[in-house]
């Protein structure tokens, strides 16, 4: 039996090491799922099954240890670079602003409150209290990016003896997961909310932004101006951006062209944005039935999946559809949004085009795109690791700061996750292809997540008890409490009171601060609408920035004296 005792004690072999990290995580995956007051820990739970490996002395080799933590909060952090990048800027339009600011706002606080809880109930003659409360910091605020960067600015910092701040996260995170939901039903009683009256006001307001959101109809040609002008001359006059898929004149039906002309009484199927529905209503004539059946010959809607890498970042207008391919693109779908089909929109891998014209055209124009669903269910695994490449040299160029004692490094967090960002959002202008499935995405961001929790919990474990049971654990976990649920009370209550958003939409945009997607979780099951997820969706790329880049400016600037 001496191989087998040998898997478990041997720490410098390849199976004892594979097998640890197998063990950790199916554990704490598997205990993740279990609800405790109808709430789980999710993948966190890996954290603290590595913490209880490590206290047993089941360790690995140091170096493998911080290889495997490295590794895998790279992958983590690139993986949710991708996932927001394509979000990252436009989050900022019209009401995102004021919710970005308001979450800004929460990430200050967070700190503010971390250093007051620092200075009144720790002593600050040990070097290692403020690093604890940073991590105590990231579990109250459920934010594990923030805690991989904080730990790795450490390296930095402190040559040995680096403090395992794993221990204040893991003490903080439980009651950090209760308190941002606790602290947000706290919000609709301190504003008297009644969320029937929220849900009312959400179906009287418009959900989509109506520049962008694709509206059709079917007018009656009465304009005598238009009588005898070709669809060029009327769509420069217009000055409004629309597509005319069809046309019906004298009893037949054809594919409309810049050269078309229009007469009296023809009848005429648009589509354009919502917006300039009305105006181009007024202008062309009024709406109607149609029967399109009788035609020249069959026309046929189809929607393509753009698959082809060679497609990546061409506009519509480049694409010449009408001209040369004899069809017309009518909206174009892209993340589970439509967007009107505009001369200037940028054609993306991932997007499905919605096509209207003669079947064997619409036939080819699907060869030109690709269609292939094939070729997306693979990620694309250059892209990534090129990105990556980009990132890690973008985060370690040193940035000499006056007053700092080591120079300024976004590190392997911040770099690859910035680089992320812009690629996502930019990398079809050099040609490359970012799109990945949502499940691939998922995929390596949960396996690169899992091997870092895992690493740093085997790398805590074995001082946890000294740290957390025999030293400041309690602390730990009510200055966390503070922590987490003090600035939700303050900025909730502002934004509901001074900037008047919905309640579900604060309840989205304080999970998306903190980057909680159980509080999400319960603020979903509450609404029948998209408020929550689109609060969420519009403050989290912003804040899952900050909260990894001020973990490693506050390393940097406090920690390193």
């Amino acid at each position: 039996m001496d191989w087998f005792i040998n898997l478990f004690t041997a720490s410098d072999s390849v199976a004892h090491i594979a097998l640890l990290y197998a063990m950790v995580i199916a554990v704490g995956v598997l205990l993740g799922k279990v609800k405790f007051g109808g709430i789980a820990l999710g993948v966190t739970f890996v954290l603290f099954a590595g913490i209880v490996a490590g206290h047993l002395g089941l360790t690995a080799p140091a170096n493998i240890l911080t290889f495997i933590q490295d590794f895998g909060l790279i992958l983590f952090v690139f993986m949710i670079g991708l996932q927001v990048g394509p979000g990252f800027f436009e989050s900022f339009r019209k009401g995102g602003v004021t919710l970005n600011m308001l979450s800004l706002a929460m990430v200050l606080l967070n700190v503010c409150i971390m250093f007051a809880c620092y200075y009144i109930f720790f002593d600050t003659e040990n070097v290692n209290n403020l690093p604890m409360m940073v991590g105590t910091l990231y579990g109250a605020v459920t934010n594990t990016p923030g805690l991989g960067a904080a730990n790795e600015a450490l390296g930095s910092v402190f040559t040995n003896d680096v403090p395992q701040i794993a221990s204040g996260y893991a003490c903080a995170y439980p009651l950090g997961v209760l308190g941002i939901i606790g602290a947000t039903i706290a919000i609709r009683y301190i504003c008297k909310v009644k969320l029937d009256k929220e849900e009312h006001r959400l179906k009287s307001e418009a959900q989509e932004n109506a520049s962008v959101k694709p509206h059709m109809m079917h007018l009656k040609v009465t304009n005598t101006y238009l009588a005898g002008r070709t669809l060029k001359q009327i769509h420069d006059f217009l000055n409004r951006d629309f597509v005319c898929s069809r046309i019906l004149h004298d009893g037949h039906v054809s594919i409309p062209n810049r050269d078309t002309v229009f007469e009296l009484n023809d009848f005429v199927f648009i589509v354009c944005a919502e917006a300039d529905a009305e105006p181009i209503k007024a202008f062309i004539g009024p709406e109607t039935e149609v029967a399109w059946e009788k035609q020249d010959q069959p026309l046929v809607s189809k929607r393509i999946l753009v698959t082809q890498p060679s497609i990546n970042g061409k506009t519509l207008g480049q694409m010449h559809f009408s001209s040369i391919h004899g069809v017309n693109v009518t909206r174009v779908t892209r993340q589970g949004m439509d967007l009107f089909a505009s001369l200037d929109l940028s054609l993306q891998v991932g997007d499905r085009v919605m096509v209207v014209g003669p079947e064997d055209a619409v036939d080819h124009v699907s060869h030109v795109l690709g269609n292939s669903i094939k070729r997306l269910e693979a990620p694309n695994i250059a892209t990534i690791f090129l990105g990556i490449i980009m990132g890690i040299i973008f985060g370690s160029l040193p940035i000499a700061i006056p007053g700092m004692p080591v120079p300024l490094k976004l590190g392997i967090a911040g770099g690859p996750l910035i680089i992320a960002i812009l690629i996502g959002r930019y990398g079809y202008k050099i040609h490359l292809v970012t799109y990945t499935t949502t499940s691939a995405n998922m995929m390596l961001r949960e396996i690169g997540l899992v091997l870092f929790l895992a690493s740093v919990g085997i790398k805590a474990g074995a001082g946890f008890w000294d740290t957390v049971v025999q030293g400041d654990g309690l602390k730990y976990v009510y200055t966390g409490f503070l922590i987490t649920v003090i600035p939700i009370l303050i900025v909730g209550t502002i934004a509901r009171l001074k900037y008047r958003f919905n309640y579900f939409t604060i309840m989205g945009m304080i999970a998306g601060t903190y980057t909680d997607p159980p509080a999400l979780a319960y603020a979903n099951q509450l609404c029948s609408k998209e408020a929550p997820a689109i609060g969420y969706s519009t403050v989290y790329p912003l804040s899952m920035f900050l909260r990894i880049l001020t973990a490693q400016l506050i390393i940097l600037f406090f920690c390193g004296g």
